[in-house]
Formats: structure tokens, sequence, C-alpha cells
């Protein structure tokens, strides 16, 4: 069946019974992982935690329903993590759901599942099985997301200063965890023992120009710098940051101009637009945002836009060149705003 958050929250913080799995997917993989480490915590530190592929499953179907119904070695609790990328473990899920007994609780993390999945259609069609889909947050939504992962960590922050961080870490999960703990720690804050952080933090930190940040390429793409877009592409895949968390922070600067340049589209000037602003704009983006708002109409930002979203409809399909794609469309991108001015 088909979950809401918070259903599945709830169902992974205390799981019961008669939910034998439950089944995470959508684009944003970070998010699955998320959940999936609720169930861990729910579990408790000594449950012995059983890790399974798709392949290792489709070679023996057999395998989930058996771990799911065997006893820890330990004796205590005891709960399955599955990876699967599609529908290669349809027949082992197929003997769980339909085995007498199955004790212990399975989640099976997958990426972006098709409609026409015959996985995801049995999941939804299954009482004892809850399907959630995690979307990469965007917005004030990515803002929220960034706060509650601050407050989780003993951290409060104001919107300003969470968006900053969203915008460093193009509202990866994963990435934005990273930096929260980086941040917590500079404070010496916990959960037991809340912080507040500021910019003067992230500034210490370095959140907007140490490893992993984007805002880099950002500005290499928007401000028309393809040499330096492609060393920073270079340098982030080396740290394992590619596809979605790229085409998501080029977004969300796109998305911050469009309005922008409606204003001055209807006849406001650069400096005034800049200027009321305000708070929803960091200080040390203005400037790099206003000539990047000069160099951009909005005819152009909505075609690079539409390209970006085809780019993350094309990753999120199976066979296309993923990350490859990605990194070919922002160089593109980034030499259209070479020849603007």
């Amino acid at each position: 069946m088909k979950a809401n958050r918070g259903q599945i929250e709830r169902a992974l913080d205390a799981p019961t019974p008669d939910i034998r799995l439950f089944l995470l997917h959508g684009p944003d993989e970070s998010g699955s992982r998320a959940l999936a480490e609720r169930l861990a915590r729910a579990m408790g530190a000594d449950a012995e935690r059983i890790d399974l592929d798709g392949s290792a499953v489709a070679r023996d179907p057999a395998l989930l329903a058996d771990e799911a119904a065997s006893m820890s070695l330990f004796g205590g609790p005891r709960h399955i993590r599955l990876k699967i990328s599609g529908d290669e473990a349809l027949d082992a899920i197929e003997a769980l759901l339909e085995a007498e007994q199955a004790g212990n609780p399975v989640v099976a993390v997958a990426g972006a599942l098709k409609g026409t999945s015959k996985l995801l259609k049995r999941a939804l069609a299954a009482a004892n099985v809850m399907a959630f889909a995690s979307y990469v947050p965007e917005g004030a939504d990515a803002d929220r997301m960034a706060m509650a992962l601050a407050r989780d960590s003993g951290l409060r922050m104001t919107a300003d200063v969470a968006r900053r961080v969203v915008d460093a870490t193009g509202g990866d999960r994963a990435l934005l965890t990273r930096e929260i703990e980086k941040l917590a720690l500079y404070v010496d804050a916990a959960p037991e023992r809340p912080g507040e952080i500021g910019h003067d933090a992230l500034d210490a930190v370095g959140v907007d120009s140490g490893d992993g940040d984007l805002s880099r390429l950002v500005d290499g793409v928007m401000s028309g710098q393809p040499d330096a877009a492609v060393r920073e592409l270079e340098r982030l895949a080396v740290e394992g940051i590619e596809g979605m968390p790229l085409i998501r922070a080029v977004l969300r600067r796109i998305f911050t101009l469009m309005p922008l340049r409606s204003e001055i589209d209807g006849g406001a000037s650069v400096d005034d637009v800049m200027a009321s602003s305000g708070k929803a704009l960091f200080w040390k983006e203005k400037l790099v945002i206003s000539r990047q708002v000069r160099r951009w109409d909005s005819p152009r930002l909505a075609i690079a836009q539409s390209r970006l979203l085809e780019a993350e409809r094309q990753l999120k399909s199976a066979g296309t060149a993923g990350p490859i794609l990605v990194a070919a469309e922002l160089v593109a991108i980034s030499r259209v705003a070479a020849r603007l001015r």
C-alpha cells in the first residue's frame, strides 16, 4: 500500500509484524536511505542487520524470505536491508509476502521505479507492504529540511542560514547532513546541548568553499565560465558527487534568478531589485547574482530550466548515460552563458 511521509515515518519508528516490507523508492535516494536508518534506530544498537542486493536474491529467490524468518545468531532483534534497482527482486519479494512467517522487517531501498514496474505495482497492491517515494525537496521545503536536520543535531538556524547551506549542497540530503555534522562539531552542539549557528559559523567551517561545495559549479555554469565548470565537475566526480545534486543546485540558482529578472523586465533597475531582495539573498552572493541576472534574460532562463528538467527526467530513466549526460548539459549551458552579454 502507498504511504505518506507521516505514515512511513511512524511505521519505521515502531515496526509491527503486519508489515513485512518497506519499499523506499524515488529519485531522492539519500532521502530513502535516511528513512531506512529510522528502522535501524528503532531496532536498537544491538540489532543484527543483514544486507542483501538485488542480484543475490535474483539468483536465489528464497533467500530473502529465509533471512526474514531466521533467528539472530545472538538471539536479539534482526532486520534486513535490501538494495535494488528495478524488478530483479520481484520473485524474492513475492516469496517474502507469501511466506507463512517472516518475523524480521525488510527495508528495500530502490531508485526511481517506473510506473510500469511490476514490483511497484505489487507493493502498492499488498496490505503487508508500505511503499513511499522520496523526491528531492525544493525551495522552502529544502530549507525546512535543513532546519529539521539541524534540530536533530542540536542546532538552531534561521531561514537565511538554512538557505545558504541548502544552496551550497544542492539540497542533497547526504551532503546537508555532512555539513550540519561539521557545524555541530564546530559549536559543540548536541541534542541535549543545543547551540545556535549563524553566517559567521558557516564562514569559519567553509560551507561555501570546502569539499563537496556546489556553489563554485553553479557560478561557473551560470556566469559563463565553462573551463571553471569543467574543473568543478571533475573535482566533484572524484568525491562521488554527480548527477541529481548538480542539477538541483543549478536549478535552484535559476529559480532564484527568474523572479529577479521578471522584475527587471517589468521596468525595475538591477540595483533596485537587488536592494529589495533583502535577506532572501545571502550578502556574499549578491554581487555574482546581480551579474548573472544582467547576463540572463527571461526566455533563456526558461530554456535552461527546461533543459535541466529534461536532463533530470533522462537521469531517472534506465539505460541513459546518467552523470555523463548531466555534466555535458551543464557545460553546454555554461557555454551559452559565455555568449550572453
